[in-house]
């Protein structure tokens, strides 16, 4: 299931980088990398 997070984060990370601008597309992206980080790190979907 790790690879699905990533897979999950990836996407919301290219929505997040086509739509959003300046500095609050790098916080959403640096934060979605960082909640996937946890979610992994948590034992995932197991």
């Amino acid at each position: 299931m790790n690879i699905a997070v990533i897979l999950v984060a990836l996407v919301l990370a290219v929505i997040a980088w086509k739509v959003l601008t300046g500095v609050i597309k790098i916080a959403a992206i640096i934060g979605i990398i960082v909640l996937a980080l946890w979610f992994v790190s948590q034992g995932g979907l197991a």
